[in-house]
């Protein structure tokens, strides 16, 4: 069994729900015996968020990567066999983290690509902060899987972005912006000729649920969690 090493805090919100479904997905596939219950180990390094989103909004990816690779070496050393980062947007350094870690990092992109190509989906619509879907690192890593992947127009990334900020990091769920993400998911589903709507902010699943859309719904941070838990197990 292998130890993760966990960066979190962009957000606080969506970390909680990490260290949540990690462990009820093991506890899914171990069943333990003991009445005391079965947990994997992990070291959790909370970022702040706040530094992030300045380095993010500065395009200072350097400075983004050594951020975030700071916790990754934080990690190791405290026995971390593997390390995952729990945020969407860190993943536009991801490819350079790789070079840089000394331990093998489970990627939210490439997890969810997979996931799509196994599901047959082969045009996917991808909902993330203006950051991510700017950043062309879906449409990129689509490629390697056969999955074309498209993002919303810039008047659509704008309001998706403000729903993001500061509301879903925040834990803030308000009726009207999710009444208006719904009907943009619904206009732009017909639009686009989709096959799959993907949440790819860790955020987003607050405000759509699966039940609010007759749509095909890719859950990034499921599919992410997934593969840790595999990991974990390996």
């Amino acid at each position: 069994m292998k130890k993760l090493g966990l960066v979190g805090g962009l957000g606080p919100v969506s970390t909680l729900d990490y260290y949540r479904l990690i462990n009820e997905r093991y506890k899914d596939i171990v069943k333990p015996k003991s009445v005391a219950g079965d947990n994997p180990e992990m070291i959790i390094y909370s970022l702040n968020l706040g530094v992030a989103y300045e380095l993010v909004s500065a395009s200072d990816w350097t400075g983004l990567s050594d951020y975030q690779m700071s916790a990754v070496e934080k990690c190791v050393a405290a026995g971390a066999d593997f390390c995952a980062v729990a945020a969407n947007t860190a993943h536009i350094v991801f490819d350079e983290m790789v070079k840089r870690s000394s331990v093998p990092l489970i990627g939210m992109i490439d997890e969810t690509c997979k996931y799509a190509s196994e599901n047959g989906f082969k045009k996917i619509l991808v909902f993330g902060t203006k950051f991510t879907m700017q950043s062309g690192i879906y449409e990129n890593t689509g490629k390697k899987y056969g999955v074309q992947c498209i993002v919303p127009d810039e008047a659509s990334q704008n309001i998706i972005q403000n729903i993001i900020f500061p509301n879903l990091e925040a834990n803030i769920v308000d009726p009207g912006q999710k009444e208006e993400i719904l009907s943009l998911s619904k206009k732009l589903f017909k639009d686009l000729d989709v096959d799959a709507l993907v949440l790819a902010c860790t955020e987003l699943p607050l405000i759509i649920k699966d039940e609010d859309l007759d749509i095909p719904i890719i859950d990034v941070a499921s599919c992410h969690i997934d593969a840790i838990v595999k990991q974990i197990l390996t």
